[in-house]
């Protein structure tokens, strides 16, 4: 059973309260959660429950996301990359391992490289560094700031997110690219889905991440230049049923040399639909 402890940290100038799960004993690991729409702590809660048999697991919430009221900060890397150097600050390792889902990849990637000797490997389940709207609309960019705006602002912003996060679209999604297989999205999966989305500020996060506003860089050649010297061994968790575009991130970053990959199931959220299976790939890697 993990326990909560929280953090009190200062992150782009701001006072927040982080609240993490902590499980286990032995060597510590610190575990990112994805950032999207759907994604909290408790996505990672099967997967740290394994691994809490062999380690310490520390695994905390992104500001502005999570299964709880939001608070409010300025969405954009500079946060992230800022909020990584405080929780790191606070609970220092070092860490056997480092893992991290999604878009969650490039931040842990970068703090590796600041904060060298705290992690002694690291692990990158179904890495991407793009978000929704931008891969599937690349053209398109321009609109994302308006985007982005419009869910922001007061009244219209709100009834736009309601619109986009019902239970019968969050259904759709995780079955278009969420979880491998579509049978496994059951109702109360979707209804704790749905509960995420309506925590109070829910919109903000979404807001940021769907435009590409919390991608961690702006290219495939950006993000490969993330790797390479100066980093632990970098093991990359390609999930099987990967879509086709977020799919050949990954295997860009596979073949580069740059990290090592073994195949899981699942789509994009492997660490939840298949825990056993991520988790012994942590290990055997």
């Amino acid at each position: 059973m993990a326990a909560e402890r929280t953090f009190d940290l200062t992150v782009a100038g701001q006072g927040i309260a982080i609240p993490c799960d902590v499980s286990g004993e032995g060597p510590d690991a610190f575990i990112l959660p994805a950032l999207s729409t759907i994604s909290s702590r408790r996505e990672m809660s099967e997967l740290a429950h394994d691994l809490s048999r062999d380690h310490r697991c520390l695994v905390p919430d992104w500001p502005g996301f999570g299964a709880r009221p939001r608070e409010r900060v300025a969405l954009n890397p500079d946060t992230f990359h800022d909020f990584l150097d405080s929780l790191i600050a606070a609970a220092p390792g070092p860490y056997a391992v480092g893992i991290a889902a999604g878009h969650a990849a490039g931040y842990l990637v970068a703090a590796a490289r600041r904060h060298p000797g705290t992690f002694g490997r690291l692990v990158l389940v179904a890495p991407t560094w793009r978000g929704p709207l931008p891969t599937a609309m690349p053209d398109r960019a321009a609109w994302f700031p308006r985007i982005r705006r419009a869910v922001e602002a007061p009244v219209i912003g709100e009834a736009l997110y309601r619109l986009n996060i019902s239970p019968p679209i969050i259904g759709r999604m995780m079955k278009a690219h969420v979880y491998g297989d579509r049978e496994a999205v059951t109702p109360a999966v979707v209804r704790a889905k749905h509960a995420i989305t309506r925590q109070r500020n829910g919109r903000f996060g979404t807001a940021a991440f769907v435009t590409g506003g919390l991608d961690p860089v702006a290219s495939r050649d950006a993000f490969l230049g993330l790797f390479g010297p100066g980093l632990p061994p970098v093991l990359v968790l390609r999930p099987e049923g990967a879509p086709r575009r977020s799919g050949a991130e990954m295997d860009a970053l596979a073949e580069s040399g740059l990290a090592r990959a073994m195949r899981v199931p699942g789509a994009l959220s492997p660490h939840e639909e298949h825990p056993a299976a991520v988790a012994a790939a942590i290990r055997a890697g």
